[in-house]
Protein backbone atom coordinates (compact mmCIF):
# COMPACT_ATOMS: atom_id res chain seq x y z
CA UNK A 1 0.00 0.00 0.00
CA UNK A 2 1.38 3.37 -0.95
CA UNK A 3 1.47 6.05 1.70
CA UNK A 4 2.17 9.74 1.67
CA UNK A 5 4.14 10.99 4.65
CA UNK A 6 4.12 14.67 5.46
CA UNK A 7 6.83 16.07 7.69
CA UNK A 8 5.92 19.28 9.54
CA UNK A 9 8.66 21.86 10.15
CA UNK A 10 8.93 25.01 12.18
CA UNK A 11 10.54 28.34 11.36
CA UNK A 12 12.41 30.41 13.94
CA UNK A 13 12.83 34.15 14.36
CA UNK A 14 11.42 35.17 11.00
CA UNK A 15 9.32 38.33 10.53
CA UNK A 16 5.70 38.16 9.42
CA UNK A 17 5.37 40.13 6.22
CA UNK A 18 1.84 39.23 5.22
CA UNK A 19 0.67 42.73 4.45
CA UNK A 20 3.59 43.38 2.12
CA UNK A 21 2.07 40.65 -0.05
CA UNK A 22 -1.07 42.78 -0.33
CA UNK A 23 0.74 45.83 -1.68
CA UNK A 24 -1.14 45.46 -4.94
CA UNK A 25 -4.72 44.49 -5.67
CA UNK A 26 -3.76 41.33 -7.48
CA UNK A 27 -1.72 38.46 -6.01
CA UNK A 28 1.70 37.89 -7.51
CA UNK A 29 3.96 34.90 -7.73
CA UNK A 30 6.23 36.12 -4.94
CA UNK A 31 3.40 36.94 -2.51
CA UNK A 32 4.25 35.19 0.75
CA UNK A 33 3.88 35.33 4.47
CA UNK A 34 7.58 35.49 5.19
CA UNK A 35 11.06 35.39 3.71
CA UNK A 36 12.51 32.16 4.94
CA UNK A 37 15.49 29.90 4.45
CA UNK A 38 14.55 26.22 4.11
CA UNK A 39 17.93 25.17 5.42
CA UNK A 40 17.08 26.61 8.83
CA UNK A 41 13.98 24.47 9.34
CA UNK A 42 14.08 21.90 12.14
CA UNK A 43 11.87 18.85 11.87
CA UNK A 44 8.77 18.10 13.88
CA UNK A 45 5.52 16.19 13.32
CA UNK A 46 5.19 13.47 10.70
CA UNK A 47 1.87 12.90 8.88
CA UNK A 48 1.20 9.62 7.15
CA UNK A 49 -1.76 9.07 4.85
CA UNK A 50 -2.40 8.86 1.14
CA UNK A 51 -3.35 11.94 -0.85
CA UNK A 52 -6.41 10.08 -2.26
CA UNK A 53 -7.63 9.74 1.34
CA UNK A 54 -7.19 13.49 1.86
CA UNK A 55 -9.26 14.23 -1.23
CA UNK A 56 -11.84 11.53 -0.54
CA UNK A 57 -12.39 12.46 3.10
CA UNK A 58 -12.74 16.12 2.19
CA UNK A 59 -15.01 15.45 -0.75
CA UNK A 60 -17.42 12.98 0.82
CA UNK A 61 -18.52 15.39 3.53
CA UNK A 62 -18.89 18.19 1.01
CA UNK A 63 -21.01 15.99 -1.29
CA UNK A 64 -23.33 15.26 1.63
CA UNK A 65 -23.58 18.95 2.51
CA UNK A 66 -24.51 19.83 -1.06
CA UNK A 67 -26.99 16.92 -1.14
CA UNK A 68 -28.62 18.28 2.02
CA UNK A 69 -28.69 21.84 0.76
CA UNK A 70 -30.13 21.07 -2.66
CA UNK A 71 -32.82 18.68 -1.49
CA UNK A 72 -34.89 21.72 -0.65
CA UNK A 73 -34.39 23.24 -4.10
CA UNK A 74 -35.51 20.11 -5.94
CA UNK A 75 -38.45 19.54 -3.57
CA UNK A 76 -39.57 23.18 -3.30
CA UNK A 77 -42.80 22.52 -5.20
CA UNK A 78 -43.72 19.79 -2.68
CA UNK A 79 -42.74 21.82 0.37
CA UNK A 80 -44.60 24.97 -0.74
CA UNK A 81 -48.18 23.78 0.00
CA UNK A 82 -47.06 21.96 3.16
CA UNK A 83 -45.40 24.90 4.91
CA UNK A 84 -46.86 28.08 3.39
CA UNK A 85 -50.40 29.51 3.29
CA UNK A 86 -52.12 31.23 0.35
CA UNK A 87 -52.70 30.39 -3.28
CA UNK A 88 -50.36 28.36 -5.45
CA UNK A 89 -48.40 31.37 -6.73
CA UNK A 90 -47.79 32.86 -3.29
CA UNK A 91 -46.82 29.46 -1.89
CA UNK A 92 -44.31 28.92 -4.70
CA UNK A 93 -42.77 32.39 -4.29
CA UNK A 94 -42.56 31.88 -0.52
CA UNK A 95 -40.80 28.55 -1.05
CA UNK A 96 -38.34 30.13 -3.50
CA UNK A 97 -37.70 33.02 -1.11
CA UNK A 98 -36.96 30.51 1.65
CA UNK A 99 -34.57 28.76 -0.72
CA UNK A 100 -32.87 32.13 -1.25
CA UNK A 101 -32.68 32.74 2.50
CA UNK A 102 -30.30 29.81 2.79
CA UNK A 103 -28.01 31.54 0.33
CA UNK A 104 -28.38 34.95 1.93
CA UNK A 105 -26.71 33.79 5.16
CA UNK A 106 -23.89 31.85 3.50
CA UNK A 107 -21.49 34.84 3.66
CA UNK A 108 -22.12 35.07 7.41
CA UNK A 109 -21.28 31.38 7.72
CA UNK A 110 -18.11 32.11 5.76
CA UNK A 111 -17.10 34.70 8.36
CA UNK A 112 -18.05 32.60 11.40
CA UNK A 113 -16.42 29.37 10.31
CA UNK A 114 -13.66 31.17 8.44
CA UNK A 115 -12.56 32.64 11.75
CA UNK A 116 -12.61 29.19 13.36
CA UNK A 117 -10.70 27.69 10.44
CA UNK A 118 -8.04 30.42 10.41
CA UNK A 119 -7.62 30.62 14.17
CA UNK A 120 -8.28 27.10 15.47
CA UNK A 121 -7.73 24.91 12.44
CA UNK A 122 -9.30 23.60 9.25
CA UNK A 123 -10.37 20.27 10.78
CA UNK A 124 -12.42 21.79 13.62
CA UNK A 125 -14.44 23.88 11.20
CA UNK A 126 -14.89 20.79 9.01
CA UNK A 127 -16.52 18.81 11.79
CA UNK A 128 -18.80 21.63 12.90
CA UNK A 129 -20.19 22.43 9.46
CA UNK A 130 -21.15 18.88 8.53
CA UNK A 131 -22.79 18.36 11.94
CA UNK A 132 -24.91 21.51 11.71
CA UNK A 133 -25.92 20.84 8.12
CA UNK A 134 -26.93 17.27 8.83
CA UNK A 135 -28.91 18.16 11.95
CA UNK A 136 -30.85 20.92 10.19
CA UNK A 137 -31.65 18.65 7.24
CA UNK A 138 -33.02 15.87 9.43
CA UNK A 139 -35.20 18.38 11.30
CA UNK A 140 -36.72 19.57 8.00
CA UNK A 141 -37.83 15.99 7.42
CA UNK A 142 -39.48 15.89 10.86
CA UNK A 143 -41.05 19.38 10.82
CA UNK A 144 -44.89 19.50 10.99
CA UNK A 145 -46.66 21.50 8.29
CA UNK A 146 -48.68 24.71 8.37
CA UNK A 147 -51.92 22.80 8.89
CA UNK A 148 -50.55 21.39 12.16
CA UNK A 149 -48.64 24.23 13.82
CA UNK A 150 -49.64 27.29 11.80
CA UNK A 151 -47.21 30.16 11.30
CA UNK A 152 -44.53 28.33 13.30
CA UNK A 153 -44.05 25.95 10.36
CA UNK A 154 -42.64 28.51 7.88
CA UNK A 155 -40.74 30.29 10.66
CA UNK A 156 -38.96 27.11 11.74
CA UNK A 157 -38.37 26.09 8.11
CA UNK A 158 -36.71 29.43 7.33
CA UNK A 159 -34.59 29.08 10.48
CA UNK A 160 -33.43 25.61 9.46
CA UNK A 161 -32.63 26.82 5.96
CA UNK A 162 -30.54 29.61 7.46
CA UNK A 163 -28.66 27.10 9.61
CA UNK A 164 -27.97 25.09 6.46
CA UNK A 165 -26.71 28.22 4.75
CA UNK A 166 -24.43 29.04 7.68
CA UNK A 167 -22.98 25.54 7.63
CA UNK A 168 -22.41 25.54 3.88
CA UNK A 169 -20.78 28.95 4.22
CA UNK A 170 -18.03 27.30 6.23
CA UNK A 171 -17.89 23.95 4.47
CA UNK A 172 -16.74 24.77 0.96
CA UNK A 173 -13.80 26.95 1.92
CA UNK A 174 -12.60 24.35 4.39
CA UNK A 175 -12.73 21.51 1.88
CA UNK A 176 -11.00 23.48 -0.87
CA UNK A 177 -8.29 24.74 1.46
CA UNK A 178 -7.76 21.36 3.11
CA UNK A 179 -6.95 19.75 -0.23
CA UNK A 180 -4.98 22.74 -1.53
CA UNK A 181 -2.79 22.84 1.57
CA UNK A 182 -1.83 19.21 1.04
CA UNK A 183 -1.14 19.59 -2.68
CA UNK A 184 2.08 20.74 -4.35
CA UNK A 185 1.96 24.08 -6.11
CA UNK A 186 2.07 22.56 -9.59
CA UNK A 187 -0.88 20.20 -9.03
CA UNK A 188 -3.27 22.48 -7.14
CA UNK A 189 -5.76 22.90 -9.96
CA UNK A 190 -6.08 19.16 -10.52
CA UNK A 191 -6.37 18.19 -6.86
CA UNK A 192 -8.84 20.90 -5.87
CA UNK A 193 -10.98 20.18 -8.93
CA UNK A 194 -12.05 16.97 -7.15
CA UNK A 195 -13.71 19.19 -4.54
CA UNK A 196 -15.38 21.12 -7.37
CA UNK A 197 -17.19 17.96 -8.47
CA UNK A 198 -18.95 17.70 -5.12
CA UNK A 199 -21.67 20.30 -5.72
CA UNK A 200 -22.73 18.63 -8.96
CA UNK A 201 -22.47 15.14 -7.44
CA UNK A 202 -24.54 16.35 -4.49
CA UNK A 203 -27.22 17.57 -6.89
CA UNK A 204 -27.02 14.24 -8.75
CA UNK A 205 -27.56 12.34 -5.48
CA UNK A 206 -30.50 14.56 -4.53
CA UNK A 207 -32.14 14.07 -7.93
CA UNK A 208 -31.48 10.33 -7.92
CA UNK A 209 -32.84 9.71 -4.42
CA UNK A 210 -35.95 11.80 -5.08
CA UNK A 211 -36.59 10.06 -8.39
CA UNK A 212 -36.33 6.63 -6.73
CA UNK A 213 -38.83 7.48 -4.00
CA UNK A 214 -41.23 9.34 -6.31
CA UNK A 215 -41.41 6.35 -8.63
CA UNK A 216 -41.42 3.80 -5.81
CA UNK A 217 -44.11 5.44 -3.67
CA UNK A 218 -46.22 7.07 -6.36
CA UNK A 219 -47.15 10.74 -6.54
CA UNK A 220 -49.88 10.67 -3.91
CA UNK A 221 -47.78 8.99 -1.21
CA UNK A 222 -44.73 11.06 -2.08
CA UNK A 223 -46.67 14.31 -1.71
CA UNK A 224 -48.14 13.09 1.55
CA UNK A 225 -45.04 11.84 3.39
CA UNK A 226 -42.50 10.47 0.90
CA UNK A 227 -40.75 13.80 0.40
CA UNK A 228 -39.55 13.58 4.01
CA UNK A 229 -37.52 10.39 3.46
CA UNK A 230 -34.61 11.98 1.51
CA UNK A 231 -34.18 14.51 4.34
CA UNK A 232 -34.19 11.81 7.01
CA UNK A 233 -31.60 9.75 5.12
CA UNK A 234 -29.16 12.54 5.80
CA UNK A 235 -28.70 11.28 9.37
CA UNK A 236 -26.99 8.12 8.10
CA UNK A 237 -24.88 9.99 5.55
CA UNK A 238 -23.69 12.59 8.05
CA UNK A 239 -22.72 9.93 10.59
CA UNK A 240 -20.50 8.32 7.95
CA UNK A 241 -18.93 11.65 7.00
CA UNK A 242 -18.17 12.49 10.63
CA UNK A 243 -16.53 9.10 11.18
CA UNK A 244 -14.24 9.65 8.19
CA UNK A 245 -13.41 13.26 9.02
CA UNK A 246 -12.48 12.42 12.59
CA UNK A 247 -9.55 10.48 11.12
CA UNK A 248 -8.15 13.60 9.43
CA UNK A 249 -5.26 15.61 10.79
CA UNK A 250 -4.61 19.32 10.35
CA UNK A 251 -3.14 20.38 7.01
CA UNK A 252 0.68 20.40 6.89
CA UNK A 253 0.82 23.96 5.58
CA UNK A 254 -1.45 25.33 8.31
CA UNK A 255 0.34 23.31 11.02
CA UNK A 256 3.69 24.65 9.88
CA UNK A 257 2.36 28.20 9.81
CA UNK A 258 1.00 27.74 13.33
CA UNK A 259 4.34 26.44 14.61
CA UNK A 260 6.03 29.43 13.01
CA UNK A 261 3.61 31.81 14.72
CA UNK A 262 2.12 32.93 11.40
CA UNK A 263 -1.54 32.18 12.02
CA UNK A 264 -3.84 35.08 12.78
CA UNK A 265 -5.31 35.72 16.21
CA UNK A 266 -7.95 37.97 14.67
CA UNK A 267 -8.66 36.66 11.16
CA UNK A 268 -12.00 38.47 10.88
CA UNK A 269 -10.42 41.84 11.59
CA UNK A 270 -7.40 41.19 9.38
CA UNK A 271 -9.56 39.91 6.53
CA UNK A 272 -12.57 42.24 6.67
CA UNK A 273 -11.11 45.21 8.51
CA UNK A 274 -8.31 45.86 6.07
CA UNK A 275 -8.89 48.03 3.02
CA UNK A 276 -6.34 46.27 0.82
CA UNK A 277 -7.83 42.86 1.53
CA UNK A 278 -11.31 44.18 0.78
CA UNK A 279 -10.06 45.13 -2.67
CA UNK A 280 -9.02 41.52 -3.18
CA UNK A 281 -12.37 40.25 -1.89
CA UNK A 282 -14.37 42.54 -4.17
CA UNK A 283 -12.21 41.72 -7.16
CA UNK A 284 -12.64 38.00 -6.54
CA UNK A 285 -16.40 38.54 -6.20
CA UNK A 286 -17.15 40.68 -9.24
CA UNK A 287 -14.28 39.46 -11.41
CA UNK A 288 -14.66 35.71 -10.83
CA UNK A 289 -17.26 34.19 -8.49
CA UNK A 290 -20.34 36.19 -9.54
CA UNK A 291 -20.08 35.01 -13.15
CA UNK A 292 -19.09 31.51 -12.08
CA UNK A 293 -22.18 31.35 -9.85
CA UNK A 294 -24.78 32.32 -12.46
CA UNK A 295 -23.29 29.88 -14.97
CA UNK A 296 -23.48 27.13 -12.34
CA UNK A 297 -27.09 27.78 -11.39
CA UNK A 298 -28.26 28.37 -14.94
CA UNK A 299 -26.74 25.14 -16.22
CA UNK A 300 -28.21 22.96 -13.51
CA UNK A 301 -31.10 24.52 -11.60
CA UNK A 302 -32.55 26.87 -14.20
CA UNK A 303 -32.26 24.23 -16.90
CA UNK A 304 -34.28 21.82 -14.76
CA UNK A 305 -36.98 24.34 -13.80
CA UNK A 306 -37.21 25.52 -17.43
CA UNK A 307 -37.89 21.98 -18.59
CA UNK A 308 -40.48 21.15 -15.93
CA UNK A 309 -42.12 24.60 -16.09
CA UNK A 310 -42.40 26.49 -19.40
CA UNK A 311 -41.55 23.44 -21.51
CA UNK A 312 -43.89 21.04 -19.70
CA UNK A 313 -41.46 18.12 -19.73
CA UNK A 314 -42.49 15.26 -17.39
CA UNK A 315 -40.44 15.12 -14.21
CA UNK A 316 -39.21 11.61 -15.03
CA UNK A 317 -37.89 12.79 -18.39
CA UNK A 318 -36.44 16.02 -16.97
CA UNK A 319 -34.69 14.22 -14.11
CA UNK A 320 -33.33 11.63 -16.53
CA UNK A 321 -31.96 14.38 -18.78
CA UNK A 322 -30.25 16.04 -15.80
CA UNK A 323 -28.83 12.81 -14.38
CA UNK A 324 -27.35 11.65 -17.70
CA UNK A 325 -25.96 15.11 -18.50
CA UNK A 326 -24.35 15.38 -15.06
CA UNK A 327 -22.69 11.96 -15.33
CA UNK A 328 -21.27 12.73 -18.77
CA UNK A 329 -20.09 16.24 -17.89
CA UNK A 330 -18.62 15.69 -14.39
CA UNK A 331 -15.20 14.39 -15.62
CA UNK A 332 -14.63 17.78 -17.23
CA UNK A 333 -14.19 19.33 -13.78
CA UNK A 334 -10.94 17.39 -13.59
CA UNK A 335 -10.03 18.17 -17.20
CA UNK A 336 -10.34 21.93 -16.73
CA UNK A 337 -8.78 21.81 -13.26
CA UNK A 338 -5.69 20.08 -14.67
CA UNK A 339 -5.65 22.35 -17.72
CA UNK A 340 -5.62 25.39 -15.42
CA UNK A 341 -2.33 24.11 -13.96
CA UNK A 342 -0.87 24.46 -17.44
CA UNK A 343 -2.46 27.53 -19.03
CA UNK A 344 -3.90 29.37 -16.02
CA UNK A 345 -7.13 29.77 -14.09
CA UNK A 346 -8.18 33.10 -15.59
CA UNK A 347 -8.57 32.16 -19.30
CA UNK A 348 -10.61 29.06 -18.49
CA UNK A 349 -12.97 30.68 -15.97
CA UNK A 350 -13.56 33.88 -17.92
CA UNK A 351 -13.69 31.95 -21.20
CA UNK A 352 -16.45 29.78 -19.76
CA UNK A 353 -18.41 32.85 -18.66
CA UNK A 354 -18.12 34.45 -22.09
CA UNK A 355 -19.06 31.33 -24.07
CA UNK A 356 -22.03 30.69 -21.78
CA UNK A 357 -23.31 34.25 -22.11
CA UNK A 358 -23.19 34.02 -25.89
CA UNK A 359 -24.71 30.55 -26.10
CA UNK A 360 -27.58 30.69 -23.56
CA UNK A 361 -30.29 32.23 -25.72
CA UNK A 362 -29.76 29.92 -28.72
CA UNK A 363 -29.55 26.90 -26.38
CA UNK A 364 -32.81 27.68 -24.59
CA UNK A 365 -34.63 28.50 -27.81
CA UNK A 366 -33.50 25.12 -29.17
CA UNK A 367 -34.64 23.41 -25.95
CA UNK A 368 -38.06 24.94 -26.55
CA UNK A 369 -38.10 23.56 -30.08
CA UNK A 370 -37.03 20.09 -28.89
CA UNK A 371 -39.76 19.99 -26.21
CA UNK A 372 -42.51 21.32 -28.51
CA UNK A 373 -44.77 22.49 -25.63
CA UNK A 374 -48.51 22.81 -26.26
CA UNK A 375 -51.29 24.24 -24.05
CA UNK A 376 -52.86 21.71 -21.68
CA UNK A 377 -54.28 21.31 -18.18
CA UNK A 378 -53.07 19.50 -15.06
CA UNK A 379 -55.09 17.13 -12.86
CA UNK A 380 -56.68 20.09 -11.07
CA UNK A 381 -57.74 21.73 -14.33
CA UNK A 382 -55.06 24.43 -14.21
CA UNK A 383 -53.71 25.62 -17.58
CA UNK A 384 -50.14 24.44 -18.15
CA UNK A 385 -47.72 23.72 -20.99
CA UNK A 386 -47.24 20.07 -21.94
CA UNK A 387 -44.24 18.84 -23.94
CA UNK A 388 -45.38 16.96 -27.06
CA UNK A 389 -43.08 14.12 -28.09
CA UNK A 390 -40.00 15.82 -26.61
CA UNK A 391 -36.60 15.04 -28.11
CA UNK A 392 -34.98 13.66 -24.95
CA UNK A 393 -31.63 13.05 -26.62
CA UNK A 394 -31.50 16.61 -27.93
CA UNK A 395 -32.45 18.04 -24.53
CA UNK A 396 -29.76 15.92 -22.88
CA UNK A 397 -27.11 17.23 -25.26
CA UNK A 398 -28.12 20.84 -24.63
CA UNK A 399 -28.11 20.42 -20.85
CA UNK A 400 -24.78 18.58 -21.09
CA UNK A 401 -23.30 21.56 -22.95
CA UNK A 402 -24.49 23.87 -20.19
CA UNK A 403 -22.92 21.67 -17.51
CA UNK A 404 -19.65 21.63 -19.46
CA UNK A 405 -19.79 25.45 -19.15
CA UNK A 406 -20.22 24.85 -15.41
CA UNK A 407 -17.09 22.68 -15.30
CA UNK A 408 -15.09 25.40 -17.08
CA UNK A 409 -15.96 28.14 -14.62
CA UNK A 410 -16.10 25.97 -11.49
CA UNK A 411 -13.29 23.46 -11.98
CA UNK A 412 -10.39 25.93 -11.44
CA UNK A 413 -12.14 28.38 -9.07
CA UNK A 414 -10.95 26.76 -5.81
CA UNK A 415 -7.31 26.85 -6.89
CA UNK A 416 -7.69 30.49 -7.94
CA UNK A 417 -9.25 31.54 -4.61
CA UNK A 418 -6.64 29.69 -2.55
CA UNK A 419 -3.89 31.45 -4.48
CA UNK A 420 -5.58 34.84 -4.19
CA UNK A 421 -5.32 35.08 -0.37
CA UNK A 422 -2.51 34.42 2.17
CA UNK A 423 -2.62 31.45 4.54
CA UNK A 424 -3.19 33.28 7.83
CA UNK A 425 -6.55 34.66 6.66
CA UNK A 426 -7.21 32.32 3.73
CA UNK A 427 -10.26 30.53 5.14
CA UNK A 428 -12.13 33.75 5.96
CA UNK A 429 -11.04 35.74 2.91
CA UNK A 430 -11.67 32.96 0.39
CA UNK A 431 -15.07 32.03 1.76
CA UNK A 432 -16.54 35.54 1.70
CA UNK A 433 -16.35 36.24 -2.06
CA UNK A 434 -17.19 32.65 -2.90
CA UNK A 435 -20.40 32.67 -0.89
CA UNK A 436 -21.36 36.22 -1.82
CA UNK A 437 -21.06 35.18 -5.44
CA UNK A 438 -22.73 31.79 -5.17
CA UNK A 439 -25.17 32.76 -2.44
CA UNK A 440 -26.37 36.14 -3.64
CA UNK A 441 -25.72 36.18 -7.40
CA UNK A 442 -26.29 32.47 -7.95
CA UNK A 443 -28.67 31.38 -5.21
CA UNK A 444 -31.26 33.99 -6.03
CA UNK A 445 -31.12 33.23 -9.76
CA UNK A 446 -34.28 31.05 -9.87
CA UNK A 447 -36.27 33.70 -8.02
CA UNK A 448 -34.89 36.64 -10.02
CA UNK A 449 -35.30 34.89 -13.38
CA UNK A 450 -38.88 33.90 -12.50
CA UNK A 451 -39.64 37.45 -11.42
CA UNK A 452 -38.19 38.87 -14.66
CA UNK A 453 -40.36 36.54 -16.74
CA UNK A 454 -43.45 37.60 -14.76
CA UNK A 455 -42.55 41.29 -15.11
CA UNK A 456 -42.22 40.88 -18.89
CA UNK A 457 -45.99 40.26 -19.22
CA UNK A 458 -47.74 42.83 -21.47
CA UNK A 459 -48.77 44.98 -18.49
CA UNK A 460 -45.53 44.41 -16.53
CA UNK A 461 -42.64 46.75 -15.80
CA UNK A 462 -40.39 44.80 -18.19
CA UNK A 463 -42.91 44.41 -21.01
CA UNK A 464 -40.25 45.62 -23.48
CA UNK A 465 -38.59 42.19 -23.03
CA UNK A 466 -41.73 40.59 -24.47
CA UNK A 467 -42.04 41.82 -28.07
CA UNK A 468 -44.36 38.91 -28.87
CA UNK A 469 -46.72 40.03 -26.06
CA UNK A 470 -47.06 36.51 -24.62
CA UNK A 471 -49.72 36.61 -21.91
CA UNK A 472 -47.55 35.07 -19.17
CA UNK A 473 -44.40 36.91 -20.19
CA UNK A 474 -41.44 36.01 -22.37
CA UNK A 475 -40.17 32.65 -21.11
CA UNK A 476 -36.64 33.54 -22.29
CA UNK A 477 -36.54 36.90 -20.50
CA UNK A 478 -35.10 35.33 -17.34
CA UNK A 479 -31.85 34.68 -19.22
CA UNK A 480 -31.14 38.42 -19.16
CA UNK A 481 -29.91 38.03 -15.58
CA UNK A 482 -27.27 35.28 -15.98
CA UNK A 483 -26.09 36.69 -19.30
CA UNK A 484 -25.63 40.17 -17.82
CA UNK A 485 -23.78 38.95 -14.71
CA UNK A 486 -21.52 36.63 -16.72
CA UNK A 487 -20.55 39.47 -19.08
CA UNK A 488 -19.86 41.77 -16.11
CA UNK A 489 -17.44 39.19 -14.73
CA UNK A 490 -15.68 38.82 -18.06
CA UNK A 491 -15.05 42.56 -18.25
CA UNK A 492 -13.96 43.10 -14.62
CA UNK A 493 -11.93 39.91 -14.38
CA UNK A 494 -10.32 40.48 -17.74
CA UNK A 495 -9.23 44.02 -16.88
CA UNK A 496 -8.28 43.83 -13.22
CA UNK A 497 -7.43 40.26 -12.16
CA UNK A 498 -3.94 38.92 -12.71
CA UNK A 499 -3.32 35.25 -13.40
CA UNK A 500 -2.69 33.35 -10.14
CA UNK A 501 -1.38 30.01 -11.43
CA UNK A 502 2.25 30.75 -10.56
CA UNK A 503 1.59 31.80 -6.96
CA UNK A 504 3.53 29.43 -4.69
CA UNK A 505 1.52 29.18 -1.48
CA UNK A 506 4.13 26.91 0.15
CA UNK A 507 6.62 29.79 0.06
CA UNK A 508 4.54 31.39 2.81
CA UNK A 509 5.91 28.80 5.25
CA UNK A 510 9.39 28.27 3.83
CA UNK A 511 8.68 26.27 0.70
CA UNK A 512 7.68 22.71 -0.07
CA UNK A 513 9.39 19.83 1.70
CA UNK A 514 11.77 19.16 -1.15
CA UNK A 515 11.86 17.30 -4.41
CA UNK A 516 11.34 13.85 -2.86
CA UNK A 517 8.24 14.67 -0.85
CA UNK A 518 6.92 16.95 -3.55
CA UNK A 519 7.09 14.05 -5.96
CA UNK A 520 5.38 11.88 -3.38
CA UNK A 521 2.45 14.26 -3.21
CA UNK A 522 2.09 14.23 -6.97
CA UNK A 523 2.36 10.47 -7.30
CA UNK A 524 1.15 9.12 -3.97
CA UNK A 525 4.35 7.02 -3.62
CA UNK A 526 5.54 5.88 -0.22
CA UNK A 527 8.03 8.32 1.29
CA UNK A 528 9.83 7.89 4.56
CA UNK A 529 10.56 11.27 6.09
CA UNK A 530 13.04 11.25 8.92
CA UNK A 531 12.02 13.18 12.04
Amino acid sequence: MRFLAWKEVVAQDRPDTIWSSLSSIEPTEDASLATYSPSARPASTTYEYRIPFVIGASAIGTVIEWYDFYLYAVLATFLAPVFFPGDTTSQTLSALATFGAGFAVRPFGAVVFGRIGDKTGRKVAFLLTVSIMGGATVLVGLLPGYASIGILAPIILVTLRMLQGLALGGEYGGAAIYVAEHAPDKKRGLYTSWIQTTATIGLFCALGVILIFRLGLGDAAFKDFGWRIPFLLSAILVAGALYIRLKLQETPLYSRAKEQGKTSQSPTRESLGNRRNWKLILLALFGMTAGQAVVWYTGQFYALSFMTGPLGVKFTDAYTVMLVAIVLATPFFLVFGALSDRIGRKPIILGGCLIAAIAYLPIYMTMHAFANPQPGVDAAGKAIQVATNPNIFGLTVLVWIQIVFVTMVYGPIAAFLVEFFPARIRYTSLSVPYHLGNGEFGGWLPYIATAIVAASAPAGALAFLNPGKAAGGNIFAGLVYPIGIALMTVVIGGLYIRESRNVRIWDEVGGEEGSDSTAAVASGDATAVAG
